[in-house]
């Protein structure tokens, strides 16, 4: 085998999606020399970027690479190794979560634990989040997510179709409000206010992504340095254990022993957890790759035949009346627009209908998440197979308040005039918003690292995405990565270096 080549770097990253991304940029600007690996290359700009077929029949950007589910089965898993990380492909959705969701929370099928954190001591933070990534809302406060500042940037205005609806669910008795998106929209802005939003590959750079946003304006202070097509496989640590050494890595056919003074694991919870079991690392607890979380997520199409949809960017609206309680003492979750579902893109799920009438559907159907939180269970859990695959065991906790609160949204939306409600739930292989998997805490005996993702077990190592939240809470998840990351930096050690 030949020699590994040696590389070093003050602090070294795996990983270029949200959390580290905004980590480099972060320790970019404090003039800390800064390496960031990631396994995949930079997303090809190309036709393909914006074609339904290709995306979601196709699956064009989805990996070469299998999971296990419970039974052992294959699937192939909702991540993407590009710089940026699934950032690329995200929908824009940039909320915070409410000051109650750091707390413990009552839910009908267990307890949402408490954060070793609160909301006020991210809160700044948050605003420096949107201020990197463009955050576009308003400063309402709606769902308990209370701002000691305004919006870094305008809603973003409703196309006259969402208009409408916003009306149309004001008189079904709910009170829907703008989303929060990370757009580059407005004067000078790239954003043309495309159909190839949420889902798709921006071609434009307007989408704010960890890549464009975060990643590359680090590099561009000369203090950070990418490498791509690097394959992280174990991280090393010193005789004594305390501490991280080096990682061993292959770029191609080329080992490498990449060395740092401190290390940020930011692989996604699922890829992160499975870096650290197969390491043998940061596992005194023995909670790595345990709480495996997910959100229970259902896609639901509403259809007015009498009313065609002509909205070119349909997810400006949400609507959160019963996020905190929904009557009965415990919480139920979100309702959000999505972007635009066209024909195509329904087929990847409705096989077996022929596409005109998909086009039919489409052409007259409305389309929402309804999000509801995922409860940590300790075995829901990533490991390790017999073949080395990673497995994912989940049995989700939390299905009966999923199917109170849609529901109510097809209630609500069955009053504001539509005919049909058409739902597509979230499997294992749809696993956005993953989290969980290291999670963060006081006590080194429950928890995998502290308030500021530092490991518990080896003093220079930090786990900065999804993986450290003791609850799912039901929010999309990218704003409070990129948060933390940005708090670890002014507050930790991480940049003592």
């Amino acid at each position: 085998m030949a020699t590994p080549v040696r590389i070093e770097s003050d602090v070294v990253i795996v990983g270029s999606g949200i959390g580290g991304a905004t980590t480099a940029y972060a320790l970019a600007n404090k003039g800390i020399k800064t390496l960031v690996l990631e396994r995949g290359e930079r997303m090809p700009r190309e036709p393909e970027n914006w074609s339904p077929s290709e995306i979601f029949m196709k699956t064009r950007y989805k990996p070469n690479e299998k999971w296990l589910d419970e039974k052992g089965r294959e699937f192939v898993p909702g991540v993407h190794y590009f710089v940026g990380g699934n950032s690329k492909v995200y929908g824009s959705s940039l909320p915070r979560f409410s000051r109650y969701d750091f707390g413990v929370i009552k839910h009908r099928e267990g307890i949402s634990p408490a954060w070793p954190f609160t909301y006020d001591d991210l809160e700044p933070y948050y605003f420096g989040a949107e201020e990197l990534y463009r955050v576009h809302g308003d400063a309402q406060n709606i769902y308990g997510n209370d701002r000691k500042t305004p919006f870094p940037y305008p809603a973003m205005k409703h196309e006259p179709y969402v208009e409408e609806l916003g009306k149309r669910l004001t008189k079904a008795g709910v009170h829907p409000h703008s989303n929060s998106m990370g757009i580059d929209l407005g004067p000078g802005g790239k954003c043309i206010r495309c159909k190839t939003c949420d889902g798709f590959v921006c071609k434009l750079d307007a989408k704010s992504d960890a890549e464009v946003n975060a990643l590359n304006p680090a590099i561009a202070t000369g203090n950070v340095t990418l490498m791509t097509s690097v394959q992280v496989n174990r991280i090393v640590l010193t005789e004594n254990r305390k501490s991280v050494s080096h990682l061993e890595a292959t770029r191609g056919d080329e080992p490498l022993e990449i060395y740092g003074k401190k290390f940020v694991i930011s692989a996604g919870s699922v890829n992160t957890a499975a870096l650290l079991l197969r390491s043998g690392v940061a596992n005194s607890s023995d909670q790595v790759g345990r709480n495996f979380m997910m959100h229970n997520n259902s896609h639901i199409a509403a259809v007015d035949m009498r009313r065609k949809n002509d909205v070119t960017f349909q997810k400006t609206l949400s609507f959160t009346d019963w996020y905190l309680d929904g009557g009965k003492g415990y919480p139920l979750g979100a309702v959000q627009l999505i972007g635009k579902v066209q024909g195509i893109m329904m087929k990847s799920f409705a096989k077996r209908v022929p596409l005109p009438i998909l086009n039919l559907v489409s052409d007259h159907s409305v389309e929402f998440v309804v999000m509801s939180e995922d409860l940590p269970h300790p075995e829901n859990r990533v490991t390790i197979g017999k073949n080395g695959a990673i497995k994912i065991v989940r049995n989700a906790v939390g299905m009966k308040t999923h199917f109170e609160l849609l529901r109510r949204a097809k209630k609500v939306l069955r009053k504001a005039g539509y005919q049909a409600i058409f739902r597509q739930p979230f499997d294992i292989s749809m696993n956005s918003h993953q989290c969980g998997t290291t999670v963060a805490g006081t006590d080194p005996r429950t928890s995998v690292v502290d308030g500021y993702c530092r490991s518990h077990d080896h003093h220079n190592l930090y786990l900065i995405d999804g993986g450290f939240f003791p609850s799912s809470a039901a929010m999309n998840p990218a704003l409070t990565i990129a948060a933390q990351a940005l708090r670890v930096v002014a507050e930790s050690d991480l940049a003592k270096v």
